[in-house]
Parts: structure tokens; C-alpha cells; sequence
């Protein structure tokens, strides 16, 4: 996002907002989600909300889209109230949502996941793609959006399935866009090329809201900020040629919170992990990990970076016990993990923070104090012989909610009725607790706020300054370079490069940035390999 930094912004319309949100509240059993907020919207801009995980912010929105109601207050478009039962209203009001994690069926092509919902027909039965994709190719072109109707999805890359999200959006008509955390799974050059699209919608009329935790986005992207904090609407920022990463980030968490953790200098040891020629089939029984070869030390923090979809999931996998090699070796310390249970590898001192929480990170009906055993349920002082010890793990439970902030009524809650940011705490909790050699963290911070970054980003150091060997795999470049002391850069299962990250200046750190952005894409470019 650096080159769109500083851009001027576009010229939106002030004269009658195109939503107003009067007063809007929400409340769920025991929380206030959304207390009293309000908010105008104009033709024309990108605004964008930010916000701790649990401050409301997805709640907002899923009442502008339809999928809650309000207890309180109203919204009205173009001057005039509406009321939503469903998303089909909202949508029929011209408003689209592209979420985080995208709608898109991988075996049908970009028209037929578009029309999806929404088909026109020609009698009994029969499709009228041809008129869809005739009218999606205008749709991409007006919109600087390309797309080819007639490709597969599931062939595309990430930033070009967002597109189609975006084009399925306009598709129906809409006029308003929210965008909720869009360049997640996003290279740096997608992230700017996606800036240069919102900016292209707002010169069109479009209106955007713009969710992200990433700051620097947001200021290189946004007209005007919202700021919500448990609920309610706690600061504005109109003019954000004078806000800093820093003073959006003090707005959010309400103190001054650290953007970039001093990782200081590591000293790495013995090796833990060694990794050689590791291949791997993915579930359609494709080679997706094709001869991955790396180390990794104890006291050292080894990024992986890579667009996701790139061989990081089987890896992990693989290292994990979760999925069988297809060739290669695999040691832990001198142990071979070739063909280890999953509970072998625990039991060898492997930590683990998947990159999908919810389904494989955490049991969602169980209580958070389950949860934080999962992986030393059957040991004591949890277990005494066949009986389970529910007053230890009750204790065990209360230091780690403690320690780690994570937000809950009692550690009897089900983890599923907690925040994303909060589930997430759950997980680094109980790995990071363990008496771990190996750490592997994948995307440990994902959809969450400034203040749980900090949090999560400084235990990881500890963890590795206490002698653990850490396996951190994003696709977040910026969280790569700023945790890892090297970096591998994976793409089509294959390890391309391994550099050094070491202090440098900011013209040589921007470099690194944009070099390890086109390796993420594979495209080489010649850089320093480490040893």
C-alpha cells in the first residue's frame, strides 16, 4: 500500500448521505454489541471502521447486510427508512458484502458463482449464461475488475477471487460495498492494486465501508474513519493527513500500543526441525508440496511467507501428523516424524496454532477451560487415573484467561460464543503454554486488532527467546518481516529463497518488502540467500 500512501483522496458527496444509522442497538445475552451508534455514509467514499476484536464492528455490519435486526434506532437509504428481514433486502437496497472468507464455489466457473442466487432463465430449467457472462465482461471492464466468465474459480488466484466477489456485488445492482478485512489473503501488489480499484468505485459513485486492521491501509485508502470500542462509536477521524499508524491505533485500544515489536537480536542454537525434499498431496491428489528443504534452530524465528494455496497448509500438515508424506524426510531434532500420529507429535514437543481456529483449533461447544486442556486433557494434574480433575482444570483455566486477556463471562462459556479475537487468545493460550521445542504459528493474528497483534506478537518472541524453535507461516508480509529473524518464501511448493531478516534502513527494509512480494508471486528476483 505504500505507493498509494499520501494519493488525494476522492471528491464524495456531502449533500445527502446515502445511509444513515441512527441510534443502532444490538444486544445479545449478557452483551451490549452495538450501543447507540451513529453514523453517516456519502456517495463517493471509502469509509472505513475500526475497532478491537469484540467491539462491534461485525455485528454493524451484518445488521446493514440484513443478517441481524436492531433492538434500537434505524437506517435509511438515501434519506428514506428501511427495514431489513434478510440479506435478499439488503441486496435488493443495493447493498453487497464481501466477507472476509469468500462465497465462492471452487468447481463452477466466475459466472456461475456469480449468477449463483440470482440466476436469469430462459424457460424450464435453462440458464441464460451467455447473457451473464456478456454482462459480467462490462461489469469487469467498467470497473477496472478483468475477469474471464469462463474461468474456474478454484484455478484463480486469491486476488483475483475477490474480484469476483466484487463483480458479484455490482452484478446485483449494489451501490454500497462493504468490504470486511479485504486484503487478509492478499500479496503487497494485490493490496495496491485493490486500492487502486476502491478508489476507481468511489470515482463511479460507489460508496465503500472499509473494514481492516491493517493501518497503513486505511490511511492510504480511507476518506474518513470510525472508531468503535466496546460498542459504541469513541472517536472520528476526518482529516487523516494528520493521523499516524500510532494515533489510529491509540484511538482503537485507548492507550499507546506498540505497532512493531523490538524483536531485539536472536541467538539461535542447536537444529530442531530439518526439513528435505518434503512432499505432499493435497486432497484432490495434487503434488501442492513439491520438495520443500529448510531448517529450522532453536532460539530463531523462521518465517514462511506465501499467498495461500501455495503448499503452506499441507507443510504444516505434514509437520503436524494431520496428513502423510509423499516423499522426502522429516526430523525432530534426530527423530523422524515421517508417519507420526498427531499425538505423537504433541507428545514430541510440538506446539501447534492452525490457521483455522475454529475448526481446528478449538472443540466450539466446549467450554474454554476444555479447550485449554485439549492437548493435556489425559495428564495429570488434569486427570487422576480414569477420572477427569475439573477443579484443576477449572484453576489451570482462571491463570491462563489471566494471563492471556482472553474476554469471557467464565471459563464454563463455550467457546463458540466468543469473539473471533478472543477464540484466537484461546488457542495461543494453550499452545504457547506448553513445554514446546517446536512452535508452528500460522497466521496466529489473523482478523485481529492492534492491541492482540502486540499481545500475540511479544509471546511469540519470549517463546522463541526462551529457546523454542518457531515455524511462523503467513501470507501477512508485514507480520513476516517484523517476527522473523529469516524468511522462506514458499510458492508452488517449493521454497524459492531463504534471506536474512536483519536491522536495516527504510529504503533497504521497502526494498526487501517489494522483493519478497514478487517472490510470493513467482516472480524472481535476485536476493541475498541466508546460510
Amino acid at each position: 500500500m505504500g505507493n498509494l500512501i499520501n494519493q488525494p483522496t476522492t471528491n464524495p458527496d456531502l449533500t445527502t448521505p446515502v445511509l444513515e444509522v441512527r441510534n443502532i442497538t444490538k444486544v445479545f445475552p449478557g452483551v451490549v454489541a452495538n450501543d447507540s451508534i451513529s453514523f453517516n455514509l456519502n456517495k463517493g467514499e471509502v469509509l472505513a471502521f475500526l475497532g478491537e476484536n469484540g467491539a462491534g464492528k461485525s455485528t454493524l455490519m451484518n445488521i446493514l447486510y440484513g443478517l441481524y435486526r436492531p433492538d434500537q434506532g434505524e437506517i435509511l437509504l438515501n434519506g428514506k427508512p428501511v427495514h431489513f428481514t434478510g440479506p435478499h433486502d439488503a441486496i435488493a437496497a443495493g447493498i453487497g458484502m464481501v466477507h472476509q472468507h469468500f462465497m465462492l464455489v471452487p468447481t463452477l466457473t466466475v459466472a456461475e458463482n456469480i449468477i449463483l442466487g440470482n440466476e436469469d432463465s430462459k424457460g424450464i430449467q435453462k440458464l441464460n449464461l451467455r447473457e451473464a457472462s456478456k454482462r459480467i465482461r462490462t461489469l469487469s471492464q467498467q470497473y477496472g475488475l478483468a475477469l474471464d466468465p469462463l474461468a474456474l474459480v478454484g484455478d484463480l488466484s486469491v486476488g483475483m477471487q475477490q474480484r469476483v466477489e466484487i463483480v458479484k456485488a455490482f452484478y446485483r445492482n449494489a451501490n454500497i460495498l462493504i468490504l470486511d478485512e479485504p486484503t487478509a489473503v492478499l500479496t503487497p501488489q494485490e493490496a495496491d492494486e485493490l486500492g487502486t480499484i476502491m478508489r476507481s468505485l468511489t470515482s463511479q459513485g460507489k460508496s465503500i465501508i472499509f473494514i481492516s486492521h491493517k493501518l497503513r491501509e486505511v490511511l492510504a485508502i480511507a476518506d474518513r474513519v470510525e472508531v468503535l470500542r466496546l460498542g459504541k462509536i469513541v472517536g472520528k477521524v476526518e482529516d487523516l493527513s494528520t493521523a499516524t499508524e500510532q494515533s489510529l491505533a491509540s484511538l482503537m485500544v485507548g492507550r499507546s500500543v506498540v505497532l512493531r515489536v523490538d524483536k531485539g537480536v536472536a541467538h539461535p542454537k542447536e537444529t530442531i526441525l530439518t526439513v528435505n525434499e518434503l512432499k505432499a498431496m493435497d486432497d484432490r491428489g495434487i503434488m501442492s508440496l513439491n520438495g520443500a528443504t529448510f531448517t529450522v534452530r532453536s532460539g530463531e524465528v523462521l518465517g514462511v511467507a506465501g499467498v495461500e494455496g501455495n503448499g503452506q497448509t499441507e507443510l504444516v500438515e505434514v509437520l503436524t501428523g494431520l496428513r502423510p508424506a509423499a516423499g522426502g524426510d522429516l526430523f525432530l531434532e534426530n527423530k523422524s516424524l515421517i508417519g507420526q500420529s498427531p499425538r505423537s507429535s504433541t507428545e514430541a514437543g510440538i506446539g501447534y496454532v492452525p490457521q483455522d481456529r475454529q475448526r481446528f483449533g478449538l472443540v466450539l461447544p466446549y467450554g474454554v477451560d476444555d479447550n485449554l486442556v485439549l492437548s493435556s486433557y489425559y495428564r495429570a494434574p488434569f486427570t487422576k487415573g480414569l477420572v477427569i480433575n475439573h477443579k484443576a482444570i477449572g484453576r489451570y483455566a482462571q491463570d491462563l484467561v489471566k494471563k492471556f486477556d482472553i474476554r469471557t463471562p467464565n471459563v464454563e462459556t463455550q467457546a463458540g460464543k466468543l469473539s473471533g479475537g478472543n477464540q484466537q487468545k484461546a488457542v495461543v493460550a494453550r499452545e504457547f503454554s506448553r513445554d514446546n521445542k517446536l512452535l508452528i504459528a500460522v497466521q496466529p493474528t489473523r482478523g485481529l486488532d492492534v492491541g492482540s497483534i502486540e499481545f500475540i506478537h511479544r509471546n511469540i518472541i519470549n517463546q522463541r527467546d526462551s529457546g523454542v524453535a518457531v515455524l511462523l507461516v503467513s501470507s501477512e508480509l508485514d507480520e513476516i518481516m517484523s517476527l522473523s529473524d529469516r524468511i522462506a518464501v514458499i510458492y508452488k511448493g517449493q521454497i524459492l529463497a531463504i534471506v536474512d531478516n536483519i536491522a536495516r534502513t527504510d529504503e533497504e527494509h521497502e526494498a526487501l518488502r517489494n522483493e519478497l512480494g514478487l517472490l510470493m508471486a513467482g516472480v524472481h528476483k535476485e536476493v541475498a540467500v541466508a546460510d
